[in-house]
Parts: structure tokens; sequence; C-alpha cells
């Protein structure tokens, strides 16, 4: 692929909101999950929530999408002034030119649950004031992202569970590439709601512990919520801050919860980003694996990496610290590798206490320092919906 610009990016995370709340705890290998309540779940786990969201408020003009998922993509959008790089992307291009494309998991399911608290005692009708158009649905988040900030170009949300962020890097190259759009205004918003929680935990992935990714007692996941952006422009009127230069996606369909047991798909996504941005695997400096802290998933990637990799590149997963977050990560994770390349840091998975001997990628316990020029991240879903990206330092 032609490389693209990557003109600005955020993400607010239970790190902070911003670049530079994300770069403080990377560097000082500090971890926001924390053992706390959310909503009326009584479940003993380690949650990444994020602080401030339901001090926002939304534009009056669309006070029908007040939500927690809509509020999130709300704060995420006003850190790094990212939103004012969007206006200037819209007023260069015009509005029609610039699409938005969103993964996300489960957008605003949470309203809905809070809304049947409320139904009718009678008749079992659920209270007028709930939208769920411009809430619950899917298409929510992007339909929100869109009205708050004018655009009309083409908009359309992912929903491949946990690669669901990182694929719409690759949705919006290929409409840029065809000349459809000239930018895109991409990312993924995941908020917590009760069905989440529930549904992880009576998967048994849940953990009771903090996640610990690559750890040989590891028991699963820390869930978090996350809202990650970046805008991709086909010729930067500014200096960009990243390249994206290359995007794989494959989807395995092995099985609807479980990857393929030797990584087939994994392996797959990554080789073929490789090939899109026309590297070789000895080009990647740091990797940031998608590295949930289940046992299967940790040791299918492990294998793949080591397939396409081999042993000796760094790598580490940032779940640790922001825990999963599920439709965001993709984005949340492809940020945290472009603040690796612009900071030189490579950030080191948190909460590993006992390193698990069957695993041979070289996993990095504390942020390492090292000039960076391209870094790849990962990102995995259930059903085998898989994808890689890599990014080139500015300069």
């Amino acid at each position: 692929m032609t490389p693209l610009a990557v003109v600005d990016f955020t993400l607010a995370t239970a790190l902070g909101a911003g670049r530079a709340a994300t770069l403080d705890a990377l560097r000082a290998g500090r971890s926001a999950l924390a053992r706390e309540r959310f909503e009326t779940a009584a479940l003993d786990t380690w949650l990444g929530i994020v602080a401030g969201i339901d001090a926002q408020r939304l534009p009056a003009a669309l006070a029908r999408h007040d939500c927690r998922n809509n509020r999130l993509a709300w704060l995420g959008l006003q850190a790094d002034g990212f939103l004012d790089a969007v206006v200037r992307a819209r007023e260069h291009y015009g509005a029609h030119r610039v699409g938005v494309f969103l993964g996300t998991s489960t957008s605003g399911i949470l309203q809905t649950e809070l809304a049947y608290r409320r139904r009718d005692a009678a008749s079992g009708a659920l209270p007028a004031d709930f939208h769920y158009a411009e809430t619950h649905n899917t298409f929510s988040c992007a339909d929100f992202v869109r009205r708050a900030l004018a655009l009309e170009g083409p908009a359309f949300v992912v929903s491949t569970a946990c690669s669901s962020g990182a694929k719409v890097f690759a949705n919006a190259h290929r409409l840029i590439d065809a000349g459809v759009i000239d930018a895109a205004l991409v990312g993924g918003i995941d908020s917590l709601c009760l069905t989440t929680l529930y549904g992880f935990n009576a998967l048994e992935l849940l953990s009771p512990e903090i996640c610990r990714p690559w750890d040989a007692m590891r028991r699963g996941l820390s869930i978090g919520e996350a809202a990650a952006y970046a805008l991709l422009e086909r010729d930067p009127r500014e200096a960009p801050r990243a390249w994206l230069l290359g995007c794989g996606e494959s989807s395995d369909g092995h099985h609807m919860s479980s990857p393929h047991p030797e990584g087939a798909g994994a392996a797959l996504a990554m080789r073929a980003a490789l090939a899109d941005a026309g590297l070789d695997a000895s080009d990647i400096d740091y990797l940031n694996l998608h590295g949930t802290a289940t046992p299967g998933n940790d040791a299918v990637e492990d294998i793949a990496v080591c397939e396409v990799f081999g042993t000796a590149l760094p790598c580490s997963s940032t779940k640790g610290a922001t825990g999963h977050t599920l439709g965001a990560a993709g984005a949340v994770e492809a940020a945290i590798a472009m603040l690796a390349l612009e900071a030189g840091l490579m950030p080191g998975g948190l909460n590993r206490t006992a390193p698990d001997a069957t695993l041979r990628a070289a996993y990095l316990d504390a942020p390492r320092a090292a000039p960076l020029r391209r870094v790849a991240s990962n990102a995995f879903g259930f059903g085998g919906s898989n994808a890689c990206l890599v990014f080139g330092a500015a300069a």
C-alpha cells in the first residue's frame, strides 16, 4: 500500500485522557486497573474505568444520543485537540470528503439495560425517553461522531469483536485509495455494561485477579473501556505524527470464541500486514500484542508471533495497564504503538510475576527506551477475525 499519513491521534482510557497521560503511565509502568464495582455487577474482578464520563455533556442538538458510550466518545474527541484537527480537515477537503469509520462491540447496551429497569409495571413498555437508534444501536457512535463534527462522508461501524478498532484503519485506507474520500476519522469506542461483564464471566474468561498477560498463572481478562481515534489523510497538509504502512486481515472462522489452536489466522494477518507494507519481519522493531491474558489466547498468539517474527522481536501486551477494551482495543493499541514510535519507548507488559516457560516470544516486563522506526499492533476477535497494523515513524 501507499503509506497513509496519520495527521493526529488520541485516546482516552483508564490511564487518562490524551497522549501525555498515557505516555506518563507507560513510562512509569503504572496500571490503571482497580478492583471496583460497576453499576450493579456483583463480580469479583478488576476493571479499567475511564474517569469523567458521567460529567460529560453532549452538544444540545445531540441530546437524544446521550448514553455512556457516546459520552465516552465525546470525551475522547476533545483530548489533545483532536476535534480541532478534524475540523481543519473538514474545512480543507469538504465535509463530504471526510469519512467516519469506528469499531465497537457493545455500543450503548448499558442504555438499554438502564431502560429495562424502568419498564412500565403494567405493560412492560420501555420508557418514552429511551432512544434505541441513537444510543444502543451499533451505528449510534459513528452517527454521533459524524453529526458532532458536521461530517458528511461515508460512515459506518465495524463490529467484529476485539479486532473492530483495528480493522477500520484498513477500511479507511481502501476508500481513500479508491478516491472516494480524502481523509478519514477512524477509531474505536466501547464502554462498560453489565452484558459484557456477565457475558465474559459466563464464558469463564473474567479473571478474579488483575490480568497477567504471558504469565504462567494467567487467569483471564480484566475488562476496560476506552475511546481512541486517528485522523488519516491522503495528502497531509500538516506534518504527520506517524505513517500507516500496512494492514493485514484474516478470518479463520475456527470457533465462535476460541482462536485457531496453531494461530493460523493470526499468523496470516501478520504476514498480510508485512506484505502490504512491503516489509520483512526483521524490519519491525516492536510488536504490541493482543495479549488478553487468557490461557488459550496468549499461547496461540505466541505460536503465531514466533512463526512470523521469530523469538527475538521485543513485544508486550498493554492490557495490563488499560484492561481489555474490546471493540476499542485495536484502536487503543494502535495509538499506543504510535506513541511508542514518537517517544522511542517500548511499553512493558505489566503484572507478570511468573513467566510462562512454554511461551517463547521476547516479552518485555518493563518499559525499554529504544529508537523505533516501525512497529506493529495485533488485534484478534471472536470468530477468528484477525487484524495487524504496521506503523512507521514520522521522520
